[in-house]
C-alpha cells in the first residue's frame, strides 16, 4: 500500500475532531455515494432484486425438506436466510464494486487530501449500502411476521447482534476483498468465493443441521454461519453455541480490520 498504513494515518496526521463536525462529514460523503447508487443500475438490482430472487428459490427448496425432525420450521429458517441474502449482496458484493471504482478514478485519493479520515472515507463510501440493507431487513421480518405467519422473536436482542454485527463485518471484508482486487471488471469475481461459501455452507440453502455433523462443523466457521446463526437464534430464543457464535463473527470481524489496515490499497494498482 502506497504511503501511510490506515492505523499510520488516523494516528499520526488526523485530529479526533468533534462529533458534529465528523458527522457533517460522514453525512456530505454518504449523500454523494447515496446519489451514486441511486444512479446506477447494476448496484441497485443487485441489492434489491437479488435477495428478493435467491430468497423465492429458497422457499420453493424447504418444501422438499424434512424440517420437522431437526427441529426447525419454514418461516424459522426462510427469514433468516433471506436477511442473510440482503446483507450478503446489498453489502458485501455492492461495496467491493464500489470500493475498487473509487480507488481506481482516483476518488479515495482525492478524499484523503481533505478534512476526511481513513476511517471515515471507509465508513461514508458504505453508509448507503448499509442503510438500503437494514431498511431491507426490516421489510422481511415485517413481512416474516405478518405473511408467513411466523413468531415474533423470542430474543430480539440476538437478530439484533447478528445483523449489526454482520453488517459491519460485511464492510470489513468488502474493504478487505477490495484491497486484493486489480481493477473494477475483476470486482464481480473476486466477491465470488465468499458468495458461493456463503451460500453454500452457511445455512442460507440448507440448514446446518441437516447436514452431516463433520460437514456442519466445518461450516460454523465461515463468515456467515455465525451471522445467521445468531439472526435466528433471536426468533427461536439462544442455544448452548450462541457465544460460539458471537465469538466467531468478532473474530472474523477482527481479521478482516486487520487485513483492510495491512493491505487496503488508496490508489490505482499498476
Amino acid at each position: 500500500m502506497s504511503g501511510l498504513t490506515l492505523g499510520e494515518r488516523t494516528r499520526g496526521t488526523r485530529g479526533p475532531g468533534t462529533g458534529s463536525r465528523r458527522r457533517d462529514r460522514l453525512a456530505a460523503l454518504a449523500r454523494a455515494e447515496l446519489t451514486l447508487l441511486g444512479r446506477s443500475k447494476v448496484p441497485l438490482f443487485t441489492a434489491l432484486v437479488m435477495p428478493v430472487a435467491f430468497t423465492v428459490t429458497v422457499k420453493s427448496w424447504l418444501g422438499g425438506m424434512d424440517l420437522a425432525d431437526a427441529g426447525l420450521s419454514t418461516g424459522a429458517v426462510l427469514v433468516p436466510s433471506a436477511l442473510g441474502f440482503v446483507l450478503i449482496f446489498a453489502v458485501y458484493a455492492n461495496l467491493v464494486p464500489v470500493y475498487v471504482v473509487r480507488r481506481e478514478e482516483l476518488v479515495l485519493k482525492r478524499l484523503r487530501c481533505g478534512e476526511l479520515d481513513d476511517r471515515e472515507i471507509l465508513a461514508g463510501t458504505a453508509l448507503p449500502s448499509v442503510v438500503v440493507a437494514l431498511a431491507q431487513c426490516l421489510l422481511v421480518a415485517a413481512g416474516g411476521v405478518l405473511l408467513l405467519d411466523v413468531p415474533a422473536p423470542e430474543a430480539p436482542h440476538l437478530a439484533l447482534a447478528g445483523l449489526a454485527g454482520g453488517t459491519v463485518m460485511l464492510v470489513a471484508l468488502a474493504a478487505a476483498t477490495a484491497g486484493v482486487t486489480r481493477s473494477a471488471e475483476s470486482a464481480q469475481l473476486s466477491v465470488a468465493p465468499l458468495l458461493m461459501v456463503s451460500m453454500l455452507g452457511s445455512g442460507l440453502f440448507v440448514p446446518l443441521e441437516l447436514l452431516p455433523d463433520r460437514v456442519a462443523t466445518a461450516c460454523e466457521v465461515l463468515p456467515l454461519s455465525p451471522v445467521i446463526a445468531l439472526i435466528r437464534a433471536g426468533w427461536t430464543g439462544p442455544t448452548g453455541e450462541t457465544p460460539t457464535d458471537l465469538i466467531t463473527m468478532v473474530a472474523w470481524t477482527g481479521l478482516a480490520v486487520f487485513a483492510v489496515r495491512r493491505w487496503f490499497r488508496w490508489e490505482p494498482r499498476r
